[in-house]
């Protein structure tokens, strides 16, 4: 498949500056591009990479037009207002998705038959559906599947394989759930009597509410009592821990391997960079971000960025982070001092009693 530089300014929606007519077969990074694939550039820093690139056009922000052109770079560019968008639009037209299969309910699959499945639904074989269980429409139900007993799903969710939900889990509409997660698992509640420990019943459950996507092998475990609710629009990336009773707001987006303890809630568009750790009963509020390993031990108000452990303001974090750079050469400083007053001490105990005591003043 190929497309002229003139076929994908339309695509796209953008201006064209250089040969409209060239032929493009792909779209790749700077790094991997040919000389027949486009690239694209959102920032200077980008920008300054595209001389070293092979590739045979460029997506460019409009605000970079006065640094970029033609005659600098030598290739045609296709100036837009957001350059990521455009290539991802331009990359679908190069890979366009495969059709969605429809398939029905596979005679392969178990479906209790008191489970609904709504129209256009299909369910591939070896997914299995719990009793009274409700699926809406247009939903896809990958092979290994499992989805326990009264689950309501909204319409057009999809599950790839291995999906596990247990009982009474519900899913709003255009739910995502990749392969392996779990949403359902009992909590981690148990407390020590006689010299053991007892588990605590969980007899809560799971809601996701719509357009959520949630990441490979990530587990989010049902409440003690209640609910844990993930908001709406809210990105989970592979292997995330939730724990039982925490409540996320809508548009969070978590980035691989956070884990928040029980109880955590969150406001709206918090942001947490990988490997965030979060105690038990702690409140994030709207809009924080949180940098990669941050420890987080009490509540945070919103609006800010947070790094450190424990976490700290961005300024204040990045501050402490200075100073323990200077720590070896502080303790350098500290250990030539030390040596300069045993030094001294042992010249003064040599001195004894010939050099008389300093006079006292007044």
């Amino acid at each position: 498949m190929s497309a002229t530089i003139a076929e994908l300014a339309a695509l796209v929606g953008g201006e064209v500056q250089g040969d409209a007519g060239q032929e493009i077969t792909g779209a790749q990074s700077t790094v991997d591009a040919c000389a027949q694939d486009i690239t694209f550039a959102v920032d200077e820093a980008n920008l300054r990479l595209l001389p070293q690139s092979a590739a045979g056009a460029a997506l460019i922000s409009k605000s970079l037009s006065d640094a970029a052109t033609t005659a600098t770079l030598s290739i045609p560019l296709i100036f837009v207002d957001d350059p990521l968008t455009a290539f991802c639009g331009v990359l679908e037209h190069f890979r366009p998705r495969r059709p969605r299969l429809e398939i029905g309910v596979s005679p392969q699959a178990y479906v209790d038959t008191t489970a609904i499945i709504g129209p256009g639904t299909n369910i591939h074989p070896g997914a299995s559906i719990g009793a009274e269980t409700i699926i809406g429409s247009d939903c896809d139900i990958h092979p290994g599947v499992s989805i326990g007993a009264g689950c309501q799903i909204g319409d057009g969710c999809t599950l790839y394989p291995n999906v596990v939900l247990y009982d009474q889990v519900t899913l709003g509409d255009r739910v995502i759930l990749h392969a392996t997660a779990v949403l359902g698992a009992d909590g981690f509640g148990y407390q020590l009597k006689n010299g053991a420990f007892e588990k605590i019943p969980q007899l809560g459950t799971v809601i996701i509410e719509d357009d959520v996507e949630i990441g490979a092998g990530t587990t989010i475990d049902r409440a003690m009592i209640g609910a844990t609710k993930i908001g709406r629009g809210t990105k989970l990336d592979n292997q995330i821990m939730i724990g039982h009773n925490c409540v996320l707001g809508a548009h969070n987006v978590f980035a691989s391997q956070v884990g928040f303890a029980g109880s955590v809630t969150t406001g709206d568009y918090v942001m947490c960079a990988g490997q965030v750790g979060v105690a038990d009963h702690v409140h994030i509020g709207d809009g924080a971000k949180l940098a990669s390993k941050s420890g987080v031990h009490k509540d945070l108000p919103g609006g800010q960025a947070y790094v450190g452990q424990p976490v700290q303001p961005e300024r204040d974090g990045m501050r402490s982070l200075m100073a323990m750079q200077k720590l070896p050469e502080m303790a350098r400083r500290v250990r030539k001092m030390e040596s300069r007053i045993e030094d001294v001490a042992e010249l003064l105990s040599q001195l004894g009693d010939d050099n008389p005591p300093l006079a006292k003043a007044g």
